[in-house]
């Protein structure tokens, strides 16, 4: 027999325990996710609710559990880097259609400046999220440290280093680089070039090494002439392309850390008369829309960018719901895309 309300008002945890047949503590279980209920009795409680038209409430429940219902994306980055380019677009789309189906809110923070990271860490301090986003890591960024300490939840995308201690989703970036200078070698390169990113941030390292593996691999002489390091802009990619002309003007190949630099790289290769891929060939890491919209279309390594997005809101909500549960360092494979510019 159905149970006859007694007022007029929005169902109640007790209600629901009631038409349930169990306790108020099993319903909450049952809402908040709990594994230590059968199956049997969820459905029931499951049910309980359905037929009521029971709403948890959700600051209640946050306040309960002490959380927040919210985690912070933080970006140590500039407006301009931002919507400059399509990785940081790519990665904050794939973390948002994570946390789509959950009642999580997500806010975005940049860093520009001593201030914000001094507020930003009394932010975080005071625990009003229940867990951090960390995109754009450089090797001398406080915040991951200042995170273990505080003991917040915390997944960063990419490494400070090799044997990083907060939980991290990074991609195969020395085997991506490395498969890309070995197909400009197989192509009959021989003074291949590289444009790295900033050297304070591992993931430009890891390129880097790629790159040096790879000429190894292929008997050739390492030259440190062939390598300017840049930052991950297209004015950065135009600057260090013009340095490696005026150094090396016979070089044949380039390799670019990123899709965006390669762009600027292109632009200067073209004013100096040099034709792509006859004269240079040209390779780029990202695989963004840049690479596919520039004439020639670029060859690039592909990470999987909305994937690593993903990848990390998940992590981040296990370690929230359960800390240590296990895949705390994930990395994705790479794949080289051929086109056009090699």
């Amino acid at each position: 027999m159905p149970m006859t309300r007694r007022h007029g008002g929005r169902p109640t945890l007790e209600e629901v325990a009631a038409r349930a047949g169990v306790g108020r503590g099993t319903v909450s279980r049952v809402i908040n996710g709990s594994p230590r209920v059968s199956d049997r009795t969820r459905t029931a409680v499951e049910h309980a609710i359905a037929e009521l038209g029971y709403v948890p409430n959700r600051a209640a429940r946050a306040l309960a559990a002490n959380r927040t219902d919210a985690v912070a994306l933080v970006i140590p980055e500039t407006e301009t880097r931002l919507f400059a380019e399509p990785y940081f677009s790519d990665i904050i789309r794939g973390i948002s259609s994570e946390l789509a189906e959950t009642e999580i809110q997500l806010l975005l923070t940049l860093i520009r400046t001593p201030k914000e990271r001094h507020r930003l860490a009394q932010f975080l301090g005071a625990h009003r999220v229940d867990g951090v986003l960390l995109v754009s890591v450089h090797a001398d960024d406080p915040l991951p440290d200042l995170l273990e300490e505080i003991e917040m939840p915390a997944v960063l995308s990419g490494r400070r280093a090799a044997g990083e201690s907060v939980p991290y989703v990074d991609s195969d970036n020395v085997g991506g680089a490395s498969a890309a200078v070995e197909h400009l070698i197989g192509r009959g390169r021989r003074r291949v070039a590289t444009i790295t990113g900033p050297l304070d941030m591992y993931v430009a390292q890891c390129r880097l090494d790629g790159y040096h593996q790879a000429i190894a691999a292929a008997g050739h002489e390492p030259d440190e002439a062939l390598v300017e390091p840049a930052d991950f802009t297209e004015e950065g990619g135009r600057r260090a392309m013009r340095r490696l002309l005026e150094r090396r003007p016979e070089l044949d190949a380039v390799f670019c850390a990123s899709d965006v630099m390669a762009s600027g790289a292109r632009q200067v290769l073209r004013e100096a008369g040099r034709r792509i891929p006859q004269d240079v060939a040209l390779v780029g890491f990202d695989d963004s829309p840049v690479a596919r919209h520039m004439d020639p279309p670029l060859t690039s390594v592909r990470q999987p960018i909305e994937e690593m997005g993903r990848t990390m809101a998940r992590v981040l909500l296990r370690e929230i719901g359960q800390p240590d549960s296990g895949s705390r360092q994930v990395v994705l494979p790479t794949e080289l895309v051929r086109r056009g510019s090699s």
